[in-house]
């Protein structure tokens, strides 16, 4: 389901994607690092909802993870029409960040507060969170940060 934190802007985003086989993470993200947009795509939807995404927004550079099937995903992106920069991006230890980032992103509510966040399930999937921390990692080695 896509998640929206703003309403789109005219302005350059970078499109973060964490690829995947079953499932791919897509995230929209602000030079600013403001969060615009974030959602989890099966594989075979993927690029038509790049598509749709480019419709909406300036996207400048798609940050790509670069571990599994990346390279068969740049190829598949390289195929689209006018296709951005694309920027391979280390995603190693990026889904036990992405754990963390959701419980910041989604505070725990009621009697799960008290639970110890190691033993707290998430209750989706984290993909497009691990897009989000892709597009960080990548503005972080452009600012010289980390």
């Amino acid at each position: 389901m896509p998640q929206s934190a703003t309403e789109p802007l005219s302005q350059p985003v970078l499109l973060g994607f964490d690829p995947g086989r079953i499932k791919c993470g897509l995230a929209i993200v602000g030079l600013d690092r403001a969060l615009h947009h974030h959602q989890v795509v099966l594989a075979a939807e993927v690029l038509s909802q790049i598509e749709a995404l480019r419709q909406t927004y300036a996207i400048s550079a798609i940050v790509m993870g670069d571990q599994t099937g990346a390279k068969d995903w740049q190829a598949k992106l390289t195929a689209l029409a006018d296709t951005p920069r694309i920027s391979l991006i280390d995603e190693r230890h990026s889904s036990l960040e992405a754990r963390d980032r959701y419980w910041q992103m989604y505070p725990p509510k009621g009697l799960t507060r008290l639970v110890p966040q190691g033993m707290r399930s998430i209750p989706r999937q984290i993909d497009d969170i691990v897009a989000i921390l892709l597009v960080e990692r990548y503005l972080d080695r452009l600012t010289g940060n980390r």
